[in-house]
C-alpha cells in the first residue's frame, strides 16, 4: 500500500513519514512515558504519597495498564481526524496535561482532585466563575486558548504531513473514525455497557476518589468512574434502601393530639462555621448562642466534604442516605435524583400530605436543582428569579435577613397546613474581597461580619417562629466549612454547626441545656422527626 506526505511538499521533510506504522508507535510510546510522568501532579506530593496503597507487583502492573486504553482512544481521537502522528503525540500529551492541571487546581481550593462528575459542571464554571473562583478564566484566558488550540493545530496542519492511504481516503478515514470514537459511544449500549461496567467497578474497587487518582492518573480515573457511574443499576440498591429506612409519619403531632398542623423549617447556612471553635474571641453570635440553650440537639456536623460542592451536604439531609448508600453517585447526587425518589424525606412527607418548599435565592439550574428539586418531592421552588435583587445594590447574594422576610411571607400563606420549608441561604458564600461589607479589607474579618449578619438574621427568624401557635421544629446548620483560605487551608477542623429547636408550640418550658453532640448529616432529619413524634422506624419486611 502506498503512502504519500500529503498533497503538497512540506517546507521541512520529514523523513519519519516514510515508515508510518513506526511513526504511530513511537509517538504513542512517547505519549504513554510522557501521561506516567505527569500524571502525580494532580495533587501534592505529599497527598500523593500518603494516599498510596500497598499493591502486589501484579496488581501494580494492572493498574498501569488499566491507563493504556484510555491514552490510546484519545491519541487515536486526535489522529484519526488529522492522520498525523506527531501532531496527535502533542495534543494527547496537551490533552492530560490539561486535565491534571484541573485537577490540581481544583484540589488547591477544595482538597479533592478532578471527578467524572465535574464535566457536567463545566457550563456552571464559565457561567458563575465567581462562585467556582474561576474569575481568571476571563477575556485573556480565552484568546490565550483560542491561540493555542487553533494556532498550535494550524502549524501542524502546515509543516507536518498526513500519512493518509493514497487509495481509498474516505473508507480509511471512516475507519479511524470507528476506531478512535466507537468504543466511547458503545458504553452507552447496554449489552457493553453491563460487563464494562462491573469489570471496571471489579478494577477499581471502593470509590475513593484520592487513591483512585494515584492508582490510574486523572484522566483515566476520570473515566472509570464514569463508566461505573453509567452502568450502576440503581433500581435493586433503592429497593434495598427503601426497605431498610421505611418509616411511617404520625398523622397527629403528639400522642395528645395537638390539632394545630406542625411546621419544620430547615435552614442551611452557606458555609457557616462558628469560628470561636478556632480561637476566635472578638465573634459574638447571641441569637446562636441562645438557640443551643433551647435546643433539642446541638453541636458539630460531620462533613461530607471538606469544602464546597454545597449539593452533597444537602442530599445528605434530604435524603438520610449516607454517601456509600448512593456509591458513585455521592459526588453529584442530583444528576440521578429521580432514582432517589422514593427514599428521600421530602418526598415521604409529600405522600403523608405535607406542603414541601424549597427555598434558595439563587439560579434555578445551578446543581441542576429545577430538575433535581421536584424529583426529591418539592412541590414548590422559590429561586432567585422571585426575589428582588440587585447586585449592584445589593451586594453578589441575597442576605439572610432579606430571605428571612421571604420565608416569613412563605409561611404566613399556609398557617393551616403541615408545612415543611427547606431554606439554602447565599448570604455567607466567598469571595470575601475588598468591597463586599463596608471598608472592610480583610477576608476574615469580612467572613466573620458575615456571620454576624447571618446570627442576626437567624435571631429574627427564630423570634417569629416562637410566636407562632402550632408546633414548630428549626434545623439549623452549616452546609460546609468556608474557603477561607486567609484564615486556615486547610479548616482544621471541617465540622461545622448545627442545631435542632423546638419553638411554638413544641417547645418544652422546663427543658434544660443538653450537652453538645457530633451528628453526622444524614442523620439529622430523621433525628429531628423523633423528637417531634412523628416517625418511627419500622423493621425490615
Amino acid at each position: 500500500m502506498a503512502f504519500v506526505a500529503g498533497n503538497r511538499k512540506s517546507m521541512v521533510p520529514l523523513r519519519l513519514h516514510d515508515v508510518p506504522f513506526l511513526l504511530v508507535a513511537s509517538c504513542f510510546v512517547l505519549t504513554c512515558i510522557f501521561v506516567y510522568a505527569t500524571d502525580w501532579f494532580a495533587m501534592p506530593s505529599d497527598v500523593y504519597r500518603q494516599n498510596k496503597i500497598e499493591r502486589t507487583p501484579a496488581r501494580y502492573a494492572l493498574d498501569l495498564a488499566a491507563r493504556l486504553p484510555v491514552i490510546a482512544l484519545v491519541f487515536a481521537g486526535f489522529f484519526s481526524v488529522t492522520w498525523r502522528p506527531i501532531y496527535a503525540l502533542q495534543a494527547t500529551m496537551s490533552f492530560f496535561v490539561i486535565f491534571t492541571g484541573i485537577s490540581r487546581a481544583k484540589f488547591k481550593f477544595i482538597r479533592e482532585p478532578l471527578i467524572f462528575s465535574d464535566i457536567a459542571l463545566v457550563v456552571d464554571v464559565f457561567k458563575y466563575k465567581e462562585i467556582f473562583y474561576a474569575t481568571s478564566l476571563n477575556v485573556f484566558f480565552w484568546i490565550f486558548s483560542f491561540l493555542y488550540v487553533f494556532g498550535v493545530t494550524g502549524l501542524y496542519f502546515y509543516f507536518e504531513p498526513h500519512i493518509l492511504p493514497d487509495s481509498a481516503r474516505v473508507f480509511w478515514v471512516l475507519v479511524g473514525l470507528a476506531v478512535a470514537f466507537g468504543p466511547w459511544l458503545a458504553l452507552f449500549y447496554g449489552p457493553v455497557n453491563g460487563p464494562v461496567s462491573r469489570a471496571t467497578q471489579q478494577l477499581v474497587g471502593p470509590i475513593d476518589i484520592k487513591k483512585n487518582t494515584v492508582r490510574f492518573g486523572t484522566f483515566t480515573s476520570v473515566v472509570l468512574h464514569f463508566i461505573i457511574w453509567l452502568g450502576r443499576r440503581r433500581e435493586k440498591i433503592v429497593h434495598e434502601l427503601s426497605v431498610m429506612l421505611k418509616s411511617a409519619l404520625h398523622d397527629l403531632w403528639d400522642p395528645d393530639g395537638d390539632s394545630e398542623p406542625p411546621l419544620i423549617v430547615v435552614w442551611q447556612s452557606e458555609s457557616f462555621i462558628d469560628l470561636r471553635h478556632f480561637e476566635v474571641k472578638d465573634l459574638k453570635l447571641p441569637n446562636l448562642d441562645r438557640l443551643r440553650k433551647r435546643a433539642a440537639q446541638w453541636g458539630r456536623m460531620t462533613s461530607v466534604f471538606e469544602g464546597g460542592y454545597t449539593l452533597r451536604t444537602e442530599f445528605a439531609i434530604l435524603s438520610g442516605l449516607q454517601p456509600d448508600d448512593v456509591h458513585i453517585d455521592a459526588s453529584y447526587p442530583y444528576l440521578s435524583a429521580s432514582q432517589y425518589t422514593d427514599v428521600v424525606w421530602p418526598n415521604k412527607l409529600k405522600v403523608a400530605g405535607w406542603k414541601t418548599q424549597f427555598i434558595h435565592p439563587y439560579d434555578r439550574t445551578f446543581f441542576l436543582r429545577h430538575k433535581a428539586m421536584p424529583q426529591l418531592g418539592f412541590d414548590h421552588m422559590m429561586m432567585l428569579d422571585e426575589f428582588d435583587h440587585n447586585p449592584e445594590r445589593d451586594g453578589p447574594y441575597v442576605s439572610d435577613q432579606a430571605l428571612t422576610k421571604s420565608v416569613i411571607r412563605e409561611i404566613e400563606k399556609d398557617p393551616h397546613i403541615k408545612n415543611f420549608l427547606f431554606v439554602a441561604s447565599m448570604a455567607n458564600h466567598g469571595p470575601w474581597e475588598a468591597g463586599r461589607v463596608g471598608n472592610l479589607t480583610d477576608p476574615v474579618e469580612i467572613y466573620s461580619e458575615l456571620l454576624r449578619r447571618a446570627d442576626h438574621a437567624l435571631g429574627n427568624l427564630a423570634h417569629h417562629l416562637d410566636t407562632l401557635d402550632r408546633p414548630v421544629w428549626l434545623l439549623f446548620y452549616g452546609d460546609h466549612a468556608p474557603l477561607l483560605k486567609a484564615f486556615a487551608d486547610p479548616f482544621p477542623d471541617p465540622r461545622t454547626d448545627y442545631m435542632i429547636v423546638p419553638l411554638g408550640r413544641a417547645r418544652a418550658h422546663s427543658q434544660r441545656p443538653v450537652p453538645p453532640r457530633e451528628e453526622a448529616p444524614w442523620n439529622l432529619l430523621g433525628t429531628l422527626l423523633r423528637y417531634a413524634g412523628l416517625s418511627k422506624e419500622l423493621p425490615a419486611q
